[in-house]
């Protein structure tokens, strides 16, 4: 087993433990995983399974990662390749001083930003797998989403034996293509989320570079070419595959009674009216977005609902208003 180890610097502040949180968003996560103080994920590089560590160093004012990649084989541009992944997907590269700047004029965003000063908004590692997740968690709680996603990682990613376990990367399109409508609904895709999802990954690599140019509305459109793509996937695909932090899913049943407990709504929201609301912190509503999410862990940790994992929930109080 060969290793490898660098440092990456992302723009200050930044919290690994909250971005970690808001890739991983519940605790039996299989392909984002924390400890409590380091991220893992296996990640393919060149078609070999690299088991990636990420541990912060220093403070989150003068941060610091130590990265560490291991593998049957490591080769020289692993380290550029897994460095890039990784500044895409805990956004290193992002400054957030605009939006912090934005919070603090606003006495109902204020808190909530503090709490989680440090968190970076992040992306899943390609378009498909942000698309792979959407569906699978359409019309199902996202508990029990992230339980069928495992199966699916369980049944193709590629793994990586390090000891006594086995670690699955997430399945890339060639991996789906494998499987037999049957296989995914034995893990839990009902009939037509297997369609799409083998419909997708029939589409070949989607190639998110050709896409940064478009308008949020010329995304969405060429996405919903692929069956099983509506308003709410395409929205999420744009947040969580290609990091469009001016994007908020207002389709999204969960963000969208978190927003409403937030704002104290009495009644429930629709799309436009939370479309209305989040105008005002434009173009940062989608980093409201996993504020919200990450509040919402944090309650549930509070609560001891966190599955038996509550102590690597992320270590702040409610910020709720």
């Amino acid at each position: 087993m060969e290793s490898l180890s660098f440092n990456l610097h992302p723009v200050p502040p930044f919290r690994l433990d909250l971005t970690a949180w808001a890739l991983r968003r519940r605790p039996h996560n299989i392909v984002d995983r924390w400890d409590g103080t380091t991220y893992r994920r296996v990640l393919v590089l060149g078609d070999e399974p690299l088991e990636t560590s990420v541990t912060q160093e220093g403070t989150t004012d003068h941060p610091r990662l130590r990265v560490s990649l291991r593998g049957r084989r490591i080769r020289e541009e692993d380290r550029p390749a897994a460095a890039g992944l990784l500044r895409g997907m805990l956004g290193l590269r992002i400054d957030l001083s605009p939006f912090y700047r934005i919070a603090a004029m606003d006495k109902c965003l204020a808190p909530l930003a503090e709490c989680f000063r440090g968190h970076k908004p992040p992306r899943f590692p390609s378009l498909f797998e942000g698309l792979a997740n959407a569906i699978a968690c359409q019309q199902l709680s996202l508990t029990v989403g992230i339980w069928v996603l495992n199966r699916l990682a369980r049944k193709c990613g590629p793994a990586l034996r390090l000891q006594d376990s086995v670690h699955h990367a997430f399945p890339r399109p060639e991996d789906i293509r494998l499987l037999h409508e049957g296989d995914l609904r034995r893990m839990g895709f009902s009939y037509a989320k297997a369609r799409y999802l083998q419909a997708i990954a029939a589409g070949g690599v989607l190639d998110a570079e050709r896409l940064e140019p478009l308008a949020d509305q010329a995304v969405v459109k060429k996405l919903q070419n692929f069956r099983g793509v509506g308003r709410w996937t395409a929205e999420y695909a744009l947040l969580r595959g290609l990091g469009r932090t001016n994007v908020f899913p207002g389709d999204d049943v969960g963000a969208r009674n978190r927003l409403a407990a937030w704002l104290g709504r009495k009644g429930p929201m629709d799309y436009e009216s939370v479309q209305r609301s989040v105008r005002q912190w434009q173009p940062y509503s989608g980093l409201v977005y996993f504020h919200l999410l990450l509040d919402g862990l944090s309650q549930s940790r509070m609560l001891g609902e966190d599955s038996g994992d509550g102590e690597h929930a992320p270590r702040s109080g409610t910020c709720s208003r």
